[in-house]
C-alpha cells in the first residue's frame, strides 16, 4: 500500500468512525498515517544527507551538519519499530549509523546501529540494506586498521549489490577495496580494481564515483 492509499484509507476510516460511531477503526487510521510519516521522514533525511555529501564534494571540506537530519532518521526508526516494520527499521538504523560515521566521524556510536541494521535486514531478506550496512562496517574496519575484515565486508557488500543490480554501488565499494589493497601492499591489485571500477562507473553514468576513482589513483 502506497502513501496515497494509506491517506485515503485513513479518510474513509475517519468517516466510518464519525458516521457509524465505531471509534475502534481510528487506531488503524493512525497506524496508516504513522507508516506514511515514517516513510516521509526517512526520505527527507536521505535528501539532507545527499546535500551534505554534495556540499562536501564541491568544497573539499566537511560542511556543517543539518540539525534536522538525525531526528528524522530517529523518528522513522521509532515509528517503524512501533509498526513492527522490520525492513523499515533496518533501513532507518542504517541511516542513523551512516550519519554518525560519515558526518560525525564517530564509529563507536555508528557500528552498533550498523550491526543491528544488518541483522534486521538479514531477517527479512533485504539485501539492499544489508549491502549498505556491510559497506559501512567495512569502512569502520578499514579506519581502525582491520584490513582483512574490511576487505571481507566490502566484498560481501559488493556481492549483494550485484544481486540487486546496484552496480554503481559495486564500483563505489571497489574504490574502498582498492584502498584496502594498497594498505596491504597489493598495489597491482589496487590499480586493477580501480580499472574495473572505472569501467563499471562509466557504463552506469556514476560520475561521482569516477571522480572518487581518479582521486584514489593519485593517492595510490
Amino acid at each position: 500500500m502506497n502513501a496515497e492509499d494509506r491517506i485515503e484509507r485513513a479518510r474513509k476510516l475517519y468517516e466510518q468512525a464519525v458516521y457509524s460511531g465505531d471509534a475502534h477503526v481510528l487506531a488503524d487510521a493512525e497506524r496508516d498515517l504513522d507508516a506514511v510519516e515514517a516513510d516521509s521522514a526517512l526520505a527527507r533525511g536521505r535528501i539532507l544527507h545527499a546535500r551534505f555529501l554534495d556540499e562536501r564534494a564541491k568544497s573539499g571540506t566537511s560542511p556543517v551538519e543539518d540539525p534536522a537530519e538525525l531526528p528524522l532518521f530517529e523518528r522513522a526508526a521509532e515509528l517503524y519499530q512501533a509498526l513492527a516494520d522490520t525492513r523499515g527499521q533496518a533501513e532507518a538504523l542504517f541511516w542513523i549509523g551512516c550519519l554518525h560515521q560519515i558526518i560525525r566521524r564517530d564509529n563507536e556510536t555508528a557500528v552498533p546501529h550498523l550491526e543491528r541494521s544488518r541483522e534486521l535486514a538479514a531477517q527479512v531478506g533485504d539485501r539492499r540494506t544489508q549491502a549498505e550496512a556491510l559497506r559501512h562496517l567495512g569502512i569502520a574496519a578499514h579506519m581502525t586498521g582491520r584490513l582483512d575484515e574490511a576487505r571481507e565486508r566490502l566484498e560481501e557488500s559488493s556481492r549483494l549489490r550485484r544481486e540487486v543490480g546496484a552496480l554503481s554501488g559495486v564500483a563505489a565499494n571497489m574504490v574502498g577495496l582498492a584502498y584496502v589493497a594498497a594498505a596491504q601492499d597489493r598495489h597491482a591489485d589496487a590499480l586493477a580494481t580501480l580499472d574495473e571500477a572505472n569501467a563499471i562507473a562509466r557504463a552506469h553514468g556514476a560520475h561521482a564515483i569516477v571522480r572518487q576513482i581518479e582521486q584514489a589513483r593519485t593517492q595510490i
